[in-house]
C-alpha cells in the first residue's frame, strides 16, 4: 500500500458517514422514547405516538447499529494500516551541481550502437523495392540510420 489510509477518501467517507448514521440512529432513538415516555405516563398518549413511535425507533437502532459497525471497520482499518510495514523509502545519493548527461548527449548513439556494413545497404535497395508506397520506414525495418 503506497497510499497512507489517512489519505483515502474511502477511509474518511466511511468514518464520517458511519458517524453521521450513529448520530441520526441514536437523536431518532432518543427523541421517540423521549415523547412516548412522557406521553404514556401524562395518559394522552395516541396511537400514533406510541405505534408510529415503536416503529422510528426501530429504524433507529438500525441506523445506530450501522454507524457503531462502520465506526468499528474504521478502527479495525487503522489498526491493520499500523501492524503492516511500511515500504522502506529509496536511499537517494546527493545532487551535485554538475550535468553529467551533456557530454553523452554529444554523441550520436545510432551511430555508436549500428555499424553501417555494405550487407546494411544491400537490405536497404532490397527493402524501398519491396515497400513501394508502404507506410513502414526504411530505417525501422533494417535499423540504420537515416540523415
Amino acid at each position: 500500500m503506497n497510499k497512507s489510509l489517512t489519505r483515502s477518501i474511502g477511509f474518511w467517507l466511511l468514518l464520517v458517514l458511519s458517524l453521521a448514521s450513529a448520530g441520526v440512529g441514536g437523536w431518532l432513538i432518543a427523541g421517540q422514547v423521549g415523547t412516548m415516555t412522557s406521553t404514556l405516563l401524562d395518559g394522552t398518549a395516541t396511537g400514533i405516538e406510541v405505534y408510529v413511535g415503536q416503529s422510528l425507533v426501530v429504524v433507529g437502532a438500525a441506523l445506530l447499529g450501522a454507524g457503531v459497525i462502520g465506526v468499528l471497520i474504521a478502527v479495525g482499518l487503522s489498526a491493520v494500516q499500523a501492524l503492516l510495514p511500511s515500504p522502506a523509502p529509496a536511499v537517494v545519493g546527493p545532487i551535485d551541481g554538475t550535468n553529467e548527461s551533456a557530454e553523452a548527449d554529444d554523441a550520436d548513439p545510432i551511430d555508436s550502437e549500428i555499424p553501417a556494413t555494405a550487407a546494411d545497404d544491400e537490405l536497404v535497395g532490397d527493402a524501398e523495392q519491396d515497400q513501394n508506397g508502404s507506410s513502414g520506414s526504411t530505417a525501422t525495418a533494417t535499423k540504420i540510420s537515416v540523415r
